[in-house]
Order: structure tokens, then C-alpha cells, then sequence
């Protein structure tokens, strides 16, 4: 994998990724997008609840962005590569736990557009993660 997949591939294609959820994340807030796709289908109303789970994820996301850029070496990590390492790891675990999460999610889209997104993310974060 290692020979076949960049490590600035695959960054750019996290980096990406991790753009269009938080562009989701923004337009779930902003009413834009209905909110039952997100969180298993459970979310029928933008509630406080809601309110609070979706900036608790665009903030996650933006910090899982930075870690990415770190390693993919858009932002220099300087004493805190090892921090990198460590959350380059978190982000591919969480990635795991989200595909899992979304093939058993009651939401059809979840089903059938995020989880092989998430998939395919998945594999890019532990391309990352194995870089040295």
C-alpha cells in the first residue's frame, strides 16, 4: 500500500474529505440539509441536543484536520510530531467505528453514501498512519 498510495494523496484526499464534513456538519446546523441523515436517523428536529452533538463534530473534524495536515506535513508538528503519530491513529480508529456506525444506521443514506466514504477514508488514514 505503501508504495502505491502517497502519503500527500492520501493527506489530500482526507484533507478533503474531512472538508465535506464539515461542510455537512454547517449545513445540518444551518438547516440546509435535513437532520435525520445524520446520527442514525435519530435526529428528526434541530434541537438543543442536536445543536450541541453537531459542533461537538465540526470541531472534531477540524481538529482531525489539523492532525492530517500535520502529517501530511501542510503544517509543521515541530515537538508534537509524536502527538501527530498518536492522533493519526485516533482519526483511523474513529473512522472505523464511523463506517461500522453508519452501515448500522437506520438512515438509508448513511447506508448507501457515507459509510463506503467512510471506507475508503478509512484506508487513507491508515496509509498515514503507518508513514514513519
Amino acid at each position: 500500500m505503501k508504495k502505491r498510495i502517497s502519503v500527500k494523496l492520501a493527506g489530500n484526499i482526507l484533507l478533503f474529505g474531512m472538508a465535506l464534513l464539515m461542510i455537512l456538519h454547517i449545513l445540518v446546523l444551518s438547516k440546509a440539509v435535513p437532520s435525520d441523515i445524520v446520527w442514525g436517523g435519530q435526529a428528526k428536529n434541530l434541537t438543543a441536543g442536536l445543536i450541541a452533538l453537531e459542533t461537538i463534530a465540526l470541531l472534531v473534524t477540524l481538529v482531525f484536520a489539523v492532525v492530517i495536515a500535520a502529517k501530511t506535513g501542510y503544517i509543521r508538528a515541530g515537538k508534537f510530531q509524536k502527538a501527530v503519530n498518536i492522533g493519526i491513529w485516533i482519526v483511523f480508529a474513529f473512522l472505523i467505528l464511523n463506517t461500522i456506525s453508519n452501515l448500522a444506521s437506520s438512515a438509508r443514506v448513511e447506508n448507501l453514501i457515507f459509510a463506503p466514504i467512510a471506507l475508503v477514508l478509512t484506508f487513507f488514514a491508515l496509509r498515514l498512519a503507518v508513514e514513519k
